[in-house]
């Protein structure tokens, strides 16, 4: 397993792909403290307005705040919207 995820990496710098991509990593971009997006997510685990939390490669990923919604969602990618107070791995 380590050997293949090395020989991935080799790969991915060779042909100049994104590693997130190439990868199957999962890619967090926060937007102030309002908006979040997550790609390369697995599973949706718990949805309320103070914590959303969500299954991913590296483990369950939880975004805890205020008035979170999911503004979009799709079966990779999930925008989360509210006063966003911490993102955590966990597991």
């Amino acid at each position: 397993m380590f050997k293949e995820k090395l020989l991935k990496e080799k790969m991915t710098g060779i042909l100049s792909l994104p590693r997130e991509i190439a990868l199957d990593m999962t890619m967090i971009t926060l937007m102030g403290r309002g908006e979040v997006n997550i790609e390369n997510y697995k599973t949706i685990l718990e949805f309320t307005d103070i914590k959303i939390r969500l299954r991913t490669k590296e483990g369950d990923l939880e975004v805890v705040g205020e008035r979170l919604k999911m503004s979009q969602a799709t079966a990779e990618n999930i925008v989360i919207t509210g006063r966003i107070i911490g993102i955590n791995f966990t597991g």
